[in-house]
């Protein structure tokens, strides 16, 4: 089992920056694949940013692309994702996700684990 928690969420203008991270426990965290993931208010829930176990692979969104960097520290069991340039339309509940057997998932069905969330909200 793999238990995770984010932080980081808030409120902040648009074009302002927000870190979020997500901490995990449990089983080795640095084997699995972690991606972000985000549900709006009445959306369905998007995929955002995955990176591979190793931290060598990356892939975004179209929609983040070049403003959002996800990044992981193995060694902190702890992954993040540093949000630039945001805008009113990535207000959403972000989630932290983990994945046992894909390298890179970008659909939530990949997933075997999840975080309970955090809110951020961008204003105009």
């Amino acid at each position: 089992q793999v238990q995770l928690v984010e932080s980081g969420g808030g409120s902040v203008q648009a074009g302002g920056s927000l870190s979020i991270s997500c901490a995990a426990s449990g089983r080795t965290f640095s084997s699995l694949t972690a991606g972000w993931f985000r549900q709006a208010p009445g959306k369905e829930r998007e995929f955002v940013a995955v990176i591979s176990w190793t931290g060598g692979r990356t892939y975004y969104a179209d929609s983040v692309k070049g403003r959002f960097t996800i990044s992981r520290d193995n060694a902190k069991n702890t992954v993040y994702l540093q949000m630039n340039s945001l805008k009113p339309e990535d207000t959403a509940v972000y989630y932290c996700a983990a994945a046992l057997t894909v390298a890179v998932g970008r659909v939530a069905g990949d997933y075997n684990y999840w975080g309970q969330g955090t809110r951020v909200t961008v204003s105009s």
